[in-house]
């Protein structure tokens, strides 16, 4: 068959994969030995988890993250070229979803090498989906800005957004920033306003909760250092 590249979904916390994912992709690892990975230590403990049996010396690994050149991933995609299926992995969730890995799905594309999506767990779709905010029309924005100033001028420029369009606005944070993101939602978007923090998704204490401003100002969480997604809407 011609070669592939998958696109490979892992668990978003440390939860058995087994609990996440389906077994297509324990499948598909089992016959791949070229993959272009986040990081390659935990990729190699991933595969190892999914298929305890594969021989890791076997494995070719191709880094792909903010360390990586341009010039480097030029030939990452050359197993397929020359007939070998590849695997994309993200270090958690889905590739090329707030992953570097789009780079290389947009270069397979170029050159006519078929990719091939598995299915697998996302924080952003899932918190959306318990959010109960607008499915039907959302925003991903990625990371606010880091300089305070700016960032209050781009939650009240995402919550003028929202309420205009009707539209729901995510975005995430460095983890260990999670609590000051928060605390700037809170002071700067209307006391009417809904947000969402989803953390630790999947994991034993997952966090997924909806409030108003208002009431986020007298609650009292602790999700330092713990992966989140924040969601925002004001309705018009």
């Amino acid at each position: 068959m011609p070669p592939k590249l998958f696109l490979i979904p892992c668990p978003i916390g440390e939860s058995a994969p087994i609990e996440t994912l389906p077994v297509s992709i324990k499948e598909t690892i089992s016959n791949i030995d070229f993959f272009i990975v986040e990081h390659e230590k935990e990729a190699r403990r991933f595969i190892k988890k999914i298929c305890p049996d594969k021989i890791q010396s076997e494995l070719k690994l191709f880094p792909l993250n903010k360390h990586t050149s341009k010039a480097a991933i030029v030939s990452y995609l050359d197993p397929c070229k020359a007939g070998k299926s590849m695997g994309l992995i993200s270090d958690a969730g889905c590739p090329g979803i707030a992953d570097p890995g789009a780079a290389i799905v947009e270069k397979a594309h170029q050159l006519g090498i078929t990719v091939k999506p598995l299915v697998g767990p996302s924080a952003i779709l899932l918190a959306m989906m318990s959010s109960g905010m607008n499915g039907q029309n959302f925003a991903f924005n990625g990371y606010l800005p880091i300089e305070k100033s700016d960032r209050k001028k781009a939650i009240k420029a995402l919550e003028n957004k929202s309420q205009n369009q009707n539209q729901s606005q995510i975005f995430i944070e460095t983890p260990y920033r999670n609590e000051k993101l928060l605390t700037d939602l809170i002071t700067t978007l209307n006391s009417d306003t809904l947000i969402c923090i989803a953390f630790n998704i999947t994991e034993p204490d997952e966090y997924i909760k909806t409030f108003t401003g208002s009431v986020w100002k007298n609650k009292k969480i602790s999700f330092h250092k713990k992966p989140a997604i924040f969601i925002i809407h004001r309705k018009s």
